[in-house]
């Protein structure tokens, strides 16, 4: 079912499309937001946090 969906027109007719819906000049900054989110969402996954925010639970667990 999903091998039908992903061929190559498809995705190109995707990408026209978004490319109409967006523009040119917004297509990059999208494309570097979906991939920043997905980067902070596999780090998230893996349990791994960034200093701050382990500071920040630390802190929050000895005030308790």
């Amino acid at each position: 079912m999903f091998g039908q969906l992903l061929q190559p027109t498809h995705l190109l007719l995707i990408v026209v499309i978004a490319l109409f819906i967006f523009g040119p000049n917004k297509l990059p900054q999208l494309g570097a937001s979906i991939g920043k989110s997905i980067r902070e969402l596999r780090k998230g996954l893996d349990g791994i946090a960034d200093p701050a925010a382990q500071q920040t639970t630390q802190q929050t667990q000895t005030k308790k």
